[in-house]
């Protein structure tokens, strides 16, 4: 009889408490916003010049449309890279304001984030070292420094590492039924020892811009000092019959894979960005994204890089 009274009186509460559940709104609405640093320097052949994109953060029910898009850049901030006891002072420039021969040299440094012309309805800007004196090396630390028109400061540092490349590629066909007009791409490398290696890769095809795909980053924790072969997923290129077959290669397409070193807490950053986006769904757990940014959020990171061109056969 006591376990039925205590079944019972279970019941009852379990019911008052779902008869008593309300909707939870997270208090964000009134949280200040947050500057958001996305910046890089790359030592190695055909590296891109050093910049700087600086944003604000939005509230979490913003609506975005191309007035959201005109409020989010920080203009009139002081963005200077000091290396070696010298300090080079940074620029800002914003797409409409740039004759043909600029913005042609702006796209190539905006190339992972698509084709800007005059179609483009909002003004994209970001700070970049006029004078491109500002080159990255190997073994050398650069620290960022912003300082808002609002008397914010925000300062950041990277290291450019010893570069690792890759000793060779290859296509294979893929395991399942996958159609034969697909292929997988599958690399070498030889990982140093006993020095901690962290990498990162991007890909295009046909000339396509370079975009990094989920799983972009790796550490040597697992294979320091051996050599071993590893697959080398595509990066999203919105093709119905690839996306079907996650990560393959069309045959006949060139493909261009760019191939780079990081530092730790550069690497720490994409490597939590990354799960986060991996780890979807109502039971999965949040993990801070990892900054290397003092007063801010988001990244400056150094890249020592190399590049690798090869045809889908």
């Amino acid at each position: 009889m006591r376990t039925f009274v205590l079944f019972l009186s279970i019941c009852a509460v379990g019911f008052f408490l779902l008869s008593c559940e309300k909707e939870f709104i997270p208090e964000v609405a009134n949280q200040p916003d947050q500057i958001v640093v996305e910046g890089y320097i790359e030592a190695g052949p055909s590296s891109l010049p050093p910049y700087i994109i600086l944003t604000k953060t939005l509230p979490f029910f913003s609506a975005i449309g191309r007035e959201t898009l005109n409020e989010i850049f920080l203009r009139d901030a002081q963005v200077s890279v000091e290396v070696d006891g010298e300090s080079y002072e940074f620029e800002e420039i914003c797409w409409t304001e740039l004759d043909a021969a600029q913005r042609e040299l702006l796209q190539q440094v905006l190339g992972q984030f698509g084709n800007i012309d005059d179609s483009v309805d909002f003004e994209f800007c970001l700070y970049i070292d006029p004078s491109f004196r500002l080159q990255g090396e190997v073994g050398k630390t650069y620290s960022l420094r912003i300082q808002t028109a609002e008397g914010q400061e925000l300062r950041a540092q990277t290291s450019i590492p010893p570069h690792v490349g890759l000793d060779s590629l290859r296509f294979k066909v893929p395991a399942g039924e996958v159609p034969d007009t697909l292929k997988e791409l599958r690399a070498f490398i030889s990982d140093p020892s006993p020095q901690i290696d962290f990498y990162r890769y991007f890909t295009s095809t046909n000339g396509s811009p370079f975009l990094a795909p989920l799983g972009s980053v790796a550490d040597d924790k697992l294979f320091d000092g051996q050599s071993f072969e590893f697959p080398l997923p595509q990066a999203e290129t919105f093709d119905a019959e690839v996306d079907e077959f996650f990560g393959l290669y069309r045959v006949g397409d060139t493909v261009d894979i760019k191939w780079a070193n990081i530092d730790q807490p550069h690497f720490d950053f994409w490597n939590t960005l990354e799960f986060n986006v991996f780890n979807q769904g109502p039971f999965s757990n949040y993990t801070r994204i990892q900054t290397n940014v003092e007063g801010g959020l988001g990244i400056w990171g150094g890249y020592s890089i190399s590049f690798y061109t090869i045809v889908v056969e």
